[in-house]
């Protein structure tokens, strides 16, 4: 057997699944349902390992030995023989939301799990094995334990503000149902101090591994699935003033329809489209950690292909190989179904801005502008005229190629009529000085304003032909119009615009490159061709030989490698399951009928050609049906309850980690990009609000030595497909007789690393530190020691032990029972009179009645009515007055 041990982040509670090694082909788990504490399951490994030694008495021959240690599981796959595991070996910690650690994953490994006693060997199986493992999971693939990456940060939030009363309900529900029958132990006599926490099911389209989890999802807890994205995530520090705003990007390429460019084009019978990615930036204060008292913004839209049945034939060999439509559809039938999953997320209004090109000599990227005309045309009559889906046309293409036109203007000027439609979420109401001094754009803005802040109704849905190069500077324009408003709601700035060549935008231009390069390469094969300074019309003359080899780069990707990447993703998503007697995946001449799967058997029921929506959806209009409360929303969570002093709903300790001995230089905040440090330029003197427009060529990444470092710094930073594997959090193996397989140094505890962006040779480091890091003399004008004494390191070393050895003492005697043994121990007093106090708001102190009774007794005082003295007063001046005079 195999034995799975999981952990818990401060390694106090554990779960244990149990693996049958003795099914050839089948997956036998089984979950023993109960949470262990550190000592039971040292018990419990130490059992183990007797009752399985060979001779007994003998030290030497270990009964149980550790195969991997690991931090999550990808999922289990099987081929024509027996069923492998995946497992996440390493991983690097890539952003920050609200306290939620969003991670990359590094490394991974995949052990088969029957014996070779009973292993059925199959000559195939190894080149099955090699195809799955083609699609390297080390490259843009991210999960969190704690926050849900495939919903948007609006949806997220918007759960947490679900009405008590709905919550209590669901309780009482689920508790019959109740998976764990140890889970809600103790809780009902509690009285006030438990806490609701809500559990949704993820978007199914964004999650890459659904397939991978499906042999196990009913038959484990839920803790033990951990679903991963793929796509992007970036994060980078605005520093306003010393105020540390985090920008955060992230990109969910969808599981649907997934290929590379030439092989997916357009969408299939249900309505998904080839490479759909929705592109997410979110915006929040980092001084306020927690979602409920701090500001969080944030926006969302959308690329993804034309919603047609169209294709491009690449056996011609052609750099543009010609266009063509497969299908007829004259009631737009998949148009309509991919709108009606639109709405269903986004509500309205849609729109979509198309940037294929209008006019051609001969007639290529046009066929796709006329169909999709006429298909919107169509969907649009039956819709009520307030929540049409709106159509914009612009050939992108034309206007570069213009010498007299500004492309970005243009942009701009359609990226700010966009922005006021949709609206975009942030979870405070407007701040009461944008009250006083109304801007007239900020008055014109739409969304959905409700009593907690703003929700965005409604997306932009951009596409080109591949939608890349043209839609990522489109979606950066948009992007940064929407910062400008997110900045503005959280009371950054005073006026809702931002201008180019400031350190704001030039941090923002490069998180979209980056995202656009990382997306190119997954889709397209190589990096992006045109980038926002080739349409500024600034980009240097070296540019063109590179975009000449970008394009080179990706045709030999197009017509070589693309063919094994879409057998690999095919695999490794489900879309096709080898089997005996089928025929093997490399000898199907084409994928067509796995991804269209009406070519197979005929739906039973078919969809309306007028009533084209989900039946609910329009009711709730302009708001997404998907963040309706309702009773099929309602089907989707899992409510449970928690003592307020759990360690599973206490972020505070899992983001600073107070038990952990953590170094300022492998701090994850201290590493990120940073505006000042990487943005702003270094001359004395220079205004450091990151809103003021710079000369050019003025930028802190100049300190970086000559230009051809800087770009290899810049491009190695670029994709995390193309970098070298960076220091990376490890696991630690050892062996199960050991008691460091629930230590301190084990896995689960190991401190969270991330990569620093600089790329630079050892010998210029110190060079590098002095010109990027002003000196405290300059700043602050007092000198500080370089380094703590070897006394003051001692002491911070034995304080940190002794924390430890309370903590696990204190965590492993912690039993829930009716009356919790915190609640008397932890009574946490504010250091201040002040019931509520926050960068944002000050209550005024409450004042006792005697106290207020004095204070009005001074103020009749003053103004001559003395109050009559009483019989205390008069015993209290004759004791003064005997113990002064007499």
């Amino acid at each position: 057997r195999y034995f799975l041990v999981g952990s818990n982040p401060a390694e106090t509670k554990y779960r244990v699944l149990k693996i049958d090694r003795t099914e050839p082909k089948d997956l036998v788990i089984i979950d023993d349902k109960h949470v262990y504490t550190q000592q039971e399951v040292r018990e419990l490994l130490g059992r183990l390992d007797l009752g399985n030694r060979t001779k007994m008495g003998q030290k030497g021959s270990s009964g149980l030995s550790r195969a991997v240690s690991a931090f999550g599981i990808v999922g289990f796959v099987r081929f024509l023989e027996g069923y492998y595991i995946v497992l996440i070996t390493k991983r690097r910690k890539m952003a920050d939301i609200g306290g939620h650690a969003i991670y990359k994953i590094e490394d991974t490994n995949m052990i088969y799990i029957p014996n070779d006693s009973v292993r059925v060997s199959h000559p195939d199986e190894a080149r099955y094995l090699r195809i799955f493992q083609n699609v390297d999971l080390s490259s843009n693939f991210y999960f969190s334990y704690s926050y849900d990456l495939s919903h948007s940060l609006q949806y997220n939030l918007t759960v947490l503000r679900m009405p008590l009363e709905t919550l209590k309900t669901e309780t009482t529900q689920t508790r019959q149902e109740s998976f764990d029958i140890f889970e809600d132990e103790g809780l009902s006599t509690q009285g006030g101090s438990g806490i609701f926490g809500i559990c949704s099911k993820p978007y199914e389209k964004y999650v890459w591994n659904a397939k991978l989890l499906e042999a196990v999802r009913g038959a484990v807890h839920r803790d033990w699935l951990l679903y991963i994205i793929h796509g992007f995530c970036g994060q980078s520090k605005l520093l306003i003033y010393g105020r540390p705003i985090y920008v955060t990007l992230i990109a969910r390429r969808s599981s649907k329809f997934a290929g590379t460019r030439f092989l997916k084009r357009g969408a299939n019978c249900e309505g998904d489209v080839a490479n759909e990615v929705e592109t997410e930036q979110i915006l929040y204060d980092a001084s306020v950690m927690s979602f409920s008292a701090g500001s969080y913004s944030s926006y969302v839209q959308v690329r993804g292909s034309v919603p047609l049945y169209w294709s491009q034939d690449i056996s011609t060999m052609m750099p543009k190989p010609p266009i063509t439509l497969d299908q007829a559809d004259p009631y737009a039938h998949v148009a309509a179904l991919h709108f009606d999953q639109m709405l269903q997320r986004f509500g309205s209004p849609i729109i979509i801005l198309n940037l294929v090109k209008e006019r051609e000599k001969r007639k290529h990227e046009r066929i796709l502008s006329e169909e999709l005309v006429a298909a919107v045309t169509y969907l649009n009559q039956f819709l009520p005229p307030e929540h049409a889906i709106i159509y914009i046309p612009w050939d992108m293409a034309k206007y570069t190629k213009s010498k007299l036109c500004n492309v970005l203007d243009r942009l701009n000027v359609i990226a700010e009529s966009v922005v006021k439609k949709t609206g975009f979420f942030v979870n405070r109401p407007d701040s009461y000085c944008s009250i006083l001094r109304p801007d007239e754009k900020w008055n014109e803005l739409g969304g959905c304003v409700v009593s907690t802040g703003r929700l965005q109704t409604g997306v932009l849905r951009t596409n080109c032909v591949d939608c890349l190069d043209r839609t990522n500077t489109a979606q950066f324009m948009v992007g940064k119009c929407a910062l400008a408003y997110q900045l503005y709601s959280l009371g950054l700035i005073d006026k809702p615009n931002l201008q180019f060549d400031t350190d704001a935008v030039r941090l923002f231009e490069e998180l979209y490159e980056d995202h656009g390069d990382t997306l190119s390469l997954q889709y397209g094969g190589s990096q992006l061709v045109h980038r926002v300074k080739t349409y500024r019309k600034i980009a240097p003359w070296t540019q063109h030989s590179k975009d000449i080899m970008q394009t080179l780069s990706r045709y030999y990707s197009n017509a070589f490698s693309d063919a094994d990447r879409q057998d690999s993703i095919n695999l490794f998503l489900g879309v096709f399951k080898p089997a005996e007697g089928k025929p093997h995946l490399w000898e199907l001449p084409t994928d067509f009928y796995l991804h269209h799967k009406n070519t197979l058997s005929l739906s039973q029921t078919r969809q309306s050609y007028t009533y084209w929506w989900t039946t609910g959806v329009l009711k709730h209009l302009p708001l997404p049906f998907d963040e309706v409360t309702c009773a099929e929303n309602r089907r989707k969570m899992t409510v449970k309850k928690f003592h307020k002093y759990e360690e599973e709903i206490d972020i505070h300790n899992e983001f600073f980690r107070p038990y952990e001995l953590s170094s300022f230089d492998e701090t994850f905040c201290l590493a990120m990009t940073n505006s000042t440090r990487d943005f702003m330029p270094k001359n004395v003197g220079i205004d450091p609000s990151p809103f003021t427009v710079r000369k050019p060529d003025e930028t802190g990444k100049s300190v970086l030595g000559n230009k051809n470092n800087r770009e290899e710094t810049v491009l190695q930073r670029k994709t995390a497909a193309s970098a070298p594997p960076p220091p990376s959090e490890e696991a630690v193996s050892s062996s199960s007789e050991d008691d460091s397989g629930t230590d301190k140094e084990d896995e689960g505890a190991v401190s969270q690393r991330s990569t620093p962006v600089k790329v630079t040779d050892a010998g210029d480091n110190t060079k590098i530190t002095e010109n990027v890091v002003q000196s405290t003399k300059d700043v602050y004008g007092v000198n500080l020691s370089d380094i703590p004494s070897e006394d003051d390191l001692a002491i911070y070393a034995r304080f940190v032990q002794l924390g430890q050895s309370q903590h696990k003492h204190d965590k492993g005697s912690q039993q829930f029972c009716s009356k919790h043994p915190l609640d008397k121990v932890i009574n946490l007093i504010p250091i201040s009179s002040f019931s509520q106090d926050n960068i944002y708001e000050v209550q005024p102190p409450r004042a006792d009645r005697k106290s207020i009774e004095i204070f009005h007794a001074h103020i009749q005082a003053g103004r001559g009515n003395m109050q009559p003295l009483g019989r205390d007063n008069f015993l209290m001046y004759r004791e003064y007055i005997r113990n002064r005079y007499m």
